[in-house]
């Protein structure tokens, strides 16, 4: 942006990012301004200087720029790429990201992008250095837990480390320091899209017979009933329902950064939203409301003021289906599972878009095309049998849809479900938790001195998780008892 003339100097063009910013003010005095850093929304953090002269201004702002700013001197061509890409990601993205995606941003960038391949020159960073990386972390790249999950990482993960690597050198490449982006056509793990699983009615009847035993029915009700994400289900407080209109209103979440719980905004604008909820709904959750001592609709259950933890709702969730006798499934699949009943029983996709908080209605119909399709194709069918009177078949459902009509007519009549009532494990002998399919995780967390001590063992098996916890018992109590003898000889 021109400015204007004065002392015969013009005013140069924009200045580049991070040699702030000049300009010449009403009161006829120059201002510098350079930004050191950004706040957690995303605002600025300046430093400013005021003088007399536009000379004067540069000189002090360049003072200022060493003292505060990022060093734009040393951002050459053959700079490492490891310095680049720090470069790139504090000056450009890390205030525009949330905090959830700062964490996944900076564990690629930080532990593996920059020990992998930073010391490699800007300029001399090739296709094939990349390719060989993307290669190598899918095979050995994984840093912690390679014995529970294997030594490589993740098909995204892989593509989540190239799209920073491309996104950086992009970057570099508009800033004229190389000619071409070597990470464009770099060949990459395809791109799998998680199955959506859905819960049939008979299996939705068992979840919460069994969700009501393990004392979590209203959470799991208000999910099927709602389709919330489960951060947002967990940040609900009792302020936010309106039993008298039936509103719930939906204006944050909480997710877990380094085993810590925290609470911010939602995911998007569209996520603040409020739904009402139907009166057999606000009924249970009035019942409800009556034995918990909380502001918080689900509070931890060891601190009644903070909410509770999702990856624990998580584990949870995970028993609750292994002794209903559900297939496994994710949280996000209950989300699904609200969805896919709401078009069934005739929810239009916008208002649909509206409830789950999806930014747009194109993005409720790509994840629920084979629904809306089928729908469309059943409308068409009968609008045609009307009009025409033409003998026009129907098209039938697919066979997910099959499979749970026939559930509901052609076979008989499912026993009643009694659901499980676990045996109530002593103190002093740990926990066990299914967490997937093939993965069982035991624990010991005992107080010592007043501070709670947990240690955690993993196994393919029940039983096998059962006989490495009594080892880790029996090894941590003995540790324990050691710990105590010297304080109490101290």
């Amino acid at each position: 942006m021109r400015l204007c003339r004065t002392e015969g100097i013009k005013i140069a063009k924009r200045r580049k990012n991070g040699e702030g910013t000049l300009r010449l003010r009403k009161d006829g005095r120059w201002e510098g301004r350079i930004v050191i850093d950004y706040r957690e929304d995303g605002r600025p953090i300046t430093k400013n200087v005021t003088t007399k002269t536009k000379t004067e201004c540069c000189e002090k702002l360049e003072k200022l720029k060493e003292q505060y700013g990022r060093h734009t001197d040393k951002i050459k061509s053959d700079m490492p790429f490891g310095d680049w890409i720090d470069f790139w990601y504090q000056t450009y993205c890390r205030h525009t990201l949330r905090i959830t995606t700062r964490t996944d941003y900076e564990n690629r960038i930080y532990n593996h992008i920059i020990p992998e391949i930073g010391k490699i020159p800007l300029n001399r960073l090739s296709q094939s250095d990349l390719q060989q990386f993307y290669a190598k972390e899918k095979t050995d790249g994984r840093k912690l837990h390679a014995k529970t999950y294997g030594k490589g990482l993740s098909d995204r993960t892989i593509r989540g480390i190239h799209a920073n690597c491309r996104t950086a050198l992009q970057r570099a490449v508009q800033d004229g320091l190389i000619r071409t982006n070597p990470a464009v056509g770099c060949k990459l793990p395809p791109k799998k899209a998680r199955e959506m699983q859905v819960l049939t009615q008979n299996e939705i009847i068992r979840f919460l017979h069994q969700a009501k035993e393990e004392g979590y029915y209203e959470l799991f009700l208000l999910e099927l009933g709602t389709g919330m994400r489960r951060g947002e289900i967990l940040a609900l407080k009792w302020s936010d329902l309106n039993f008298a209109t039936g509103e719930l209103r939906i204006e944050r979440q909480v997710y877990i950064i380094k085993a810590e719980v925290i609470i911010s905004a939602p995911k998007t604008k569209a996520s603040v939203r409020t739904v009402i909820l139907p009166p057999s709904l606000l009924k249970a959750l009035g019942a409800y409301k009556e034995t918990v001592d909380s502001e918080w609709m689900f509070p931890s259950p060891t601190d009644n003021g903070r909410p509770r933890n999702p990856a624990s709702v998580r584990k949870r969730l995970q028993l609750i289906l292994e002794r209903a006798g559900c297939k496994k499934v994710r949280f996000h699949d209950l989300r699904h599972t609200f969805a896919t009943m709401a078009l069934e029983h005739g929810m239009d996709v916008k208002t649909l878009s509206a409830t789950i908080g999806h930014v747009s209605s194109a993005t409720t119909l790509d994840i629920y095309s084979h629904i809306t399709d089928t729908m469309q194709r059943q409308a068409a069918a009968r609008i045609d049998r009307e009009i025409a009177g033409a003998d026009t078949p129907i098209p039938e459902p697919n066979a997910t849809d099959k499979a749970s009509d026939s559930e509901a007519t052609d076979q008989p009549t499912e026993p009643k479900f009694e659901p499980y009532k676990g045996k109530i494990r002593k103190s002093g002998t740990g926990c066990v938790t299914m967490i997937n399919d093939h993965l069982y995780e035991g624990r010991f967390s005992p107080r010592v001195n007043g501070k709670r001590i947990a240690k955690n063992i993993y196994a393919t098996t029940r039983e096998e998780c059962e006989e490495k916890l009594a080892e880790l018992i029996k090894t941590m109590k003995a540790e324990i008892a050691v710990m105590k003898k010297q304080v109490k000889n101290a």
